[in-house]
């Protein structure tokens, strides 16, 4: 069995490059799922001073004019340097409190058809935990509408 070739199959958008998420809410890049039909978004924390929450947002553009917090299932990996994912969770509008472990994983799973018609956009969101946080994440877009050699983009 073969298994992916995300450059070529996928498309990663960097939605959240690395940064201390300390001193207010942070949200990543929006992009667009109207050329995708799935979303993987893998947040990682490294040094984590105190909890986070995270949320999702749908939006009717790229800008966020109309917004929206949406429910969606995760992944989580909540032990230091542990690579083993947990069961697939639901999580509500509200977000999730991230654990305060250090170089923990959340993959976040959103199928386009799961968004409000009319709402093709997300973004992520994270909350202030008031001290030093490094957060990163990334989109890993699949099921492309027009599959070709080099994918496009997701957020122009």
């Amino acid at each position: 069995m073969k298994g992916i070739t995300v450059a070529e199959e996928c498309h990663v958008v960097n939605i959240l490059p690395p940064v201390d998420i300390n001193g207010g809410a942070v949200e990543s890049d929006y992009w667009s799922m109207e050329l995708y039909q799935h979303a993987s978004i893998i947040l990682t924390l490294g040094v984590t001073g105190a909890a986070t929450t995270f949320t999702v947002f749908q939006s009717d553009d790229l800008d966020g004019t109309d917004e929206a917090a949406i429910a969606f299932d995760y992944y989580a990996e909540t032990t230091a340097a542990g690579d083993t994912l947990g069961a697939r969770t639901a999580a509500t509008t509200a977000g999730i409190a991230a654990a305060t472990t250090d170089g923990i994983t959340y993959v976040i799973e959103i199928d386009a058809s799961e968004l409000t018609d009319g709402y093709p956009c997300l973004v992520l969101k994270l909350s202030n935990p008031a001290v030093a946080t490094l957060a990163s994440a990334v989109a890993v877009l699949s099921g492309a509408r027009y599959a070709q050699a080099v994918t496009p983009t997701a957020i122009a």
